[in-house]
């Protein structure tokens, strides 16, 4: 296999690689489909897509993510149980660890870039031992062409990929075999005892978090589309099943991406050339441009059942993790901006998944609000999704992405009320999840009603409808939303017993005073004056 015309002048012995016993530079996608089925990585499903399969680990470790405490970040990073701190010692223990282990064993390279802006973009190298997760960056990250570029891409940020690789007993930066290990100074992250590719895509992401903010630069977990053109920009905030990928795709709408961006004084930018989409019981007609993804060669199918004789797929099949996933490149959506650049935001939406049934399904906020709720960053976790999880559990996540945000929450939140305020970005707040109740006794809302909400939302429609305010949250309520039931628009209206919807409530709202007491300081009287309140 020829793989010498995409290899780079910076060789793999500049990050501490020798002995290896065969390099595989930049493989194509075919290429890269070879050598996963010759290692016996997964299993080609009907019409194209690799099914494989990631073992104990179906989601990210982020008890086995660690920041290495060095002198060039140490004093920038928000140090505590999101951002845990490792040694320089252990970092250099792991690190001959890794170098060792890749002795006389394949190493699969892919260069690309992390950015779709070419002046904030950053030039990344992906070194994995799995051909799969190597099509997996290659997926996941902007794609360098260009034999020329390929011929003499340098890194500045390198990721270690070895699956297979245990951390030693008793190492202090772990909580179990698994280790991501992110070292600033060193501009390497380490990634080692999990199958798990998602850890690749958010260890650049937290690099991505990293640098971009000292550069005046909004790093931010969420999708983004436009409408008529790309000066018509709407951003979608969220945690994992609230919604981002879903809503962010839509037919009457072009994606730039689904994940993460960049605000720049220019306007927005994909951090990425692909898409990472949950595909637990997807449906054609609910989300058909991430179903026909789904079947689509290129396409990496994590723990979805398959059907070994027949090679077909179900994706109703739970039976691996609830957490089943597709990586593709955003060329597999039709309707996407594959230069991933668009203008500023006219639209901003949080999303939320409240399993308590309390917040609205679609509000109206004010920026003080904006910015409590951005630090809050709230959903739910319902039954079934998390091993002891058997009730609704309210989940904060600051910024809609802690675990991703290794400077201080305020640094993220002050610049996007700074480029809110520049630009007049409209501010909303959509709740997907439950209606007449909580979990068990109320309904999902459905996918039909919010699309409708958040399209009148971003076209204008609900510019000149009454509002009330919610007693609550002080948000400006619709009263009126084209094709959506009226009596949904207020959550207290859709319970059977409104006593029992206050009795809720009043938990709900001491769980983000709770939360919010560490901002205390560093909120203005304006955001602490948005926080929620029950008489």
């Amino acid at each position: 296999m020829a793989t010498e015309e995409y290899r780079s002048s910076y060789g793999l012995d500049r990050h501490g690689f020798h002995n290896l016993e065969r390099e595989y530079w930049n493989l194509t996608t075919p290429a890269l489909y070879e050598q996963a089925i010759r290692f016996r990585e997964g299993l080609i499903a009907h019409l194209g897509p690799l099914v494989v399969r990631t073992g104990d680990h179906t989601g990210r470790s982020p008890n086995d993510k660690f920041i290495v405490r060095e002198p060039s970040s140490q004093d920038r990073i928000w140090w505590g149980t999101v951002n845990r701190a490792c040694s320089e010692e252990n970092w250099e223990l792991m690190y001959q660890r890794m170098m060792a282990y890749f002795e006389n064993r394949s190493a699969f390279v892919q260069d690309c870039y992390a950015g779709a802006d070419p002046r904030y973009r950053v030039p990344i190298r992906v070194v994995t031992e799995a051909a799969w997760h190597s099509l997996f960056a290659r997926n996941m990250f902007v794609r360098i062409f260009d034999p020329d570029q390929l011929r003499n891409h340098v890194p500045e940020f390198v990721v270690v990929d070895a699956p297979n690789l245990q951390a030693p007993p008793g190492f202090a930066c772990t909580a179990s075999g698994a280790f991501i290990l992110v070292n600033f100074g060193a501009k390497m992250v380490l990634i080692g005892g999990t199958r798990y590719a998602g850890e690749i895509k958010k260890s650049v992401f937290t690099i991505m978090n990293y640098l971009l903010p000292q550069q005046n630069v909004m790093a931010m977990h969420c999708s983004a589309n436009y409408g008529k053109d790309r000066d018509d920009v709407a951003l979608f905030f969220g945690l994992s099943g609230t919604g981002k990928t879903t809503l962010s795709n839509d037919s009457t709408r072009t994606l730039i991406g689904d994940d993460e961006h960049g605000w720049s004084d220019d306007g927005i930018f994909n951090f990425e050339g692909g898409c990472y989409a949950k595909v637990i019981k997807l449906s054609p007609e609910g989300e058909p441009e991430i179903w026909n993804a789904t079947r689509r060669f290129g396409t990496i199918l994590e723990n979805v059942a398959i059907d070994s004789n027949r090679r077909r797929i179900d994706l109703n099949d739970a039976s691996f993790t609830e957490n089943t996933r597709a990586a593709y490149p955003i060329t597999h959506i039709p309707n996407a901006d594959y230069n991933g650049v668009a203008g500023h935001p006219k639209h901003i939406v949080f999303l939320t998944a409240d399993a308590f049934g309390i917040m609205p399904p679609i509000a109206r906020l004010t920026p003080a609000q904006a910015q409590y709720h951005f630090l809050a960053g709230y959903t739910a976790k319902v039954a079934g999704t998390e091993r002891g999880v058997t009730e609704p559990k309210a989940t904060f996540s600051t910024c809609f992405g802690a675990p991703f945000m290794p400077l201080h929450p305020t640094v993220y939140a002050k610049l996007l009320a700074q480029k809110v305020e520049q630009h007049g970005a409209k501010l909303w707040l959509v709740n997907t999840g439950w209606t007449g109740g909580p979990y068990g006794e109320g309904s999902r809302m459905k996918l039909a009603y919010t699309r409708a909400m958040v399209r009148a939302a971003l076209n204008g429609e609900l510019d000149d409808v009454p509002t009330v305010t919610d007693p609550i949250f002080g948000f400006a309520l619709p009263t009126a939303v084209p094709d959506v039931p009226a009596e949904l628009l207020q959550p207290r209206n859709t319970w059977a017993d409104p006593a029992a919807y206050d009795a809720r409530a009043r938990s709900l709202v001491g769980l983000f005073h709770e939360y919010m007491e560490q901002f205390e300081d560093a909120m203005s009287d304006e955001v602490k004056a948005a926080a929620p309140k029950v008489s």
